[in-house]
């Protein structure tokens, strides 16, 4: 069964409603940018990084045209993971894509949150840019660049819940 494919039939078995669109393949937001409708979803960039020990991973989505500063993220994350009592993860680089295959079950270029489904050990921490909670609908790839899934945040957030990853929003 092909990544989308699973993406969208785990979504209808939990009745998440969703809608669906495919495109070219759009590797990078400036490629996909030329293919996703105006559906007046925000568009999520997501970046897979892990610390430094290489014993911890993290997925972090933002708004497609907000940037990452990966230092600052660094401090933002360690100051959110030590308040809930966690080790800080240290300096962070992006996971190679042997371990996004190992974590996720995806190739660069196809990064989403809907490759939690296929992290069944929720090894996976889940990073969401506090400014997403203001989104009516979101859209990401159903983990193949050449489709986009646009879905309510409200049932996004159930997604999340079934899926089982631990998750928080936070400044970015």
């Amino acid at each position: 069964m092909e990544r989308e494919e699973v993406v969208l039939n785990f979504l209808r078995e939990h009745n998440i409603v969703f809608s669906n669109y495919n495109h070219p393949e759009g590797k990078t937001i400036e490629e996909a940018k030329r293919w996703w409708k105006d559906d007046g979803s925000v568009h999520c960039k997501n970046i897979f990084l892990r610390n430094h020990k290489g014993n911890q991973h993290y997925l972090v989505c933002l708004h497609c045209d907000h940037e990452l500063d990966i230092h600052d993220l660094e401090h933002r994350l360690k100051t959110s993971l030590m308040a809930q009592g966690k080790n800080s993860p240290g300096k962070l680089s992006f996971a190679s894509p042997e371990r996004m295959m190992r974590y996720l079950g995806l190739e660069p270029g196809s990064v989403s949150p809907f490759g939690l489904i296929n992290d069944k050990d929720h090894h996976v921490h889940l990073f969401l840019d506090s400014r997403l909670q203001e989104a009516e609908t979101l859209s990401f790839h159903p983990n193949d660049c050449k489709g986009t899934v646009v879905i309510k945040r409200e049932d996004f957030e159930r997604y999340l819940q079934i899926v089982g990853n631990t998750y928080e929003y936070i400044a970015l």
